[in-house]
């Protein structure tokens, strides 16, 4: 067996992912309640006793609004994160199994290989995974205004990639939300756009081999400032506008907000 992952909770107001092969059951992040977190676990046939390692992307509500109670509950893992993420909701970890995993640095639990790098956005030290084993890798990159190289040579080899497809930036342009949060969405350190989304991947299919299709989940999108079936025309017409296809170069899907999405296998 390669690697499986199912969204719990992506968008705005909440995001927390599931990552397992055989033996091993990951967490990344925890922004919802624990009781949404389980019914997620549960929805894939497991739970927080089976879970052995918990990643955190960054220290801002909506991804550890519950690491106290999911830390508590999950008896047998240690919580992972930079050090700038760590020291930020240290009151909130279980005491003893915090780790600090530096970007760029490879740690191993279970049988899954995981690796963290750099993103940019207004927190302390953020960072985005990779997740290997079986000759497979899952990427997920949310939280970020932009796709630095190092970003994309990260991600654009993956199997399966939650990449963040945050807003349709004329309807943030046009909406409700006061002016400096606009800017801070729009900035370098703010949030991916459908636009950019759909950019960043045409790069990735332009340097995927023929024989290789992707599933791509188009993740933490903004309640206020786009919708699921949106995102999915935006960056549909980047990709026809390049000459691919969903189904015939990537498989598209987008994350839902408030359910656990379909349990995506990676395979052999």
């Amino acid at each position: 067996m390669g690697l499986e992952f199912c969204s719990i909770a992506s968008g705005s107001s909440g995001n927390s992912y599931m990552v397992r092969n055989d033996d091993t059951v990951l967490l990344v992040d925890a922004g919802v309640s624990g009781k949404r977190v389980l019914a997620g676990l549960e929805s894939a046939e497991a739970d927080f006793s089976d879970v052995q390692g918990i990643f955190l992307t960054h220290e801002h509500s909506d991804h550890v609004k519950s690491i106290k109670t999911v830390g508590r509950r999950s008896v047998h893992a240690n919580v992972y994160g930079t050090y700038g993420t760590l020291q930020a909701v240290r009151d909130k970890l279980p005491e003893g199994r915090a780790q600090t995993i530096r970007n760029h640095d490879t740690v191993t639990v279970g049988g899954i290989r995981v690796t963290s790098f750099p993103i940019s956005h207004d927190a302390s030290d953020p960072c985005a995974y990779t997740f290997e084993s079986g000759g497979k890798k899952i990427a997920i990159m949310t939280d970020t205004g932009y796709v630095s190289i190092d970003m994309f040579d990260h991600i654009k080899d993956a199997d399966a990639l939650v990449l963040e497809s945050n807003h349709e930036v004329e309807i943030l342009r046009s909406g409700p939300y006061p002016y400096p949060l606009k800017r801070r969405i729009l900035s370098d350190l703010g949030h991916l756009s459908n636009d950019t989304a759909g950019e960043v991947l045409c790069g990735i299919l332009k340097e995927v081999n023929e024989r290789k299709m992707p599933t791509v989940v188009l993740g933490h999108l903004s309640h206020q400032n786009n919708t699921p079936a949106q995102a999915r025309l935006t960056v549909e017409n980047a990709l026809f506008e390049q000459g691919y296809y969903d189904g015939s170069q990537v498989r598209l899907m987008v994350a839902s907000r408030s359910e656990p999405g379909p349990l995506i296998s990676v395979g052999d």
